[in-house]
């Protein structure tokens, strides 16, 4: 943990997923003094906190992701979620992390399938989301393909894309 110069603990205030040189990912840590309001940040590769932070944390973008989630999704997600991360050992919870109670590991998403996912409304797209990768984990599968879109649509609409 971090020691303030005025002798105080310093409290870890959020945490930024970034690309650092070369593009390989990085976590930029944000701490602030609470005695004297000293705040810094420090970047660090991704994953090795080295002790910076001081409790479970999401970072920006991941809750950024959980907030864009319909409120009771988001409460269910959070909860499994953070039961994961604390089973784990760690942290920090960031996008990638999101999935990883049901699948173990991440998913990927086609290129077109990601496209497709844009073009969804809104206030829909968090849902569909959850639902293609839930789907696609409770399956095994470790990608989202144009074709799973297209049985979940059928499914959920009772129609598929017209070719």
């Amino acid at each position: 943990m971090l020691t303030c110069g005025c002798g105080r603990w310093m409290h870890t205030e959020g945490i930024e997923e970034r690309a650092g040189e070369g593009g390989a990912p990085q976590w930029f840590i944000r701490s602030e003094c609470r005695g004297c309001g000293l705040k810094v940040g420090v970047d660090v590769p991704e994953g090795q906190t080295y002790g910076l932070v001081d409790r479970l944390l999401w970072t920006d973008e991941a809750l950024h992701r959980l907030d864009r989630m319909p409120p009771y999704v988001a409460v269910l997600v959070r909860d499994e979620v953070e039961q994961d991360i604390r089973r784990q050992g760690q942290r920090v919870v960031t996008c990638e992390t999101l999935l990883r109670p049901r699948t173990g590991e991440r998913l990927d998403w086609d290129p077109e399938a990601e496209r497709r996912l844009e073009r969804v409304p809104a206030p829909v797209r968090a849902m569909a989301r959850i639902e293609l990768e839930r789907t696609a984990a409770d399956r095994g599968l470790s990608r989202i393909t144009v074709s799973l879109m297209e049985e979940i649509k059928a499914k959920y609409f009772g129609m598929a894309a017209s070719k």
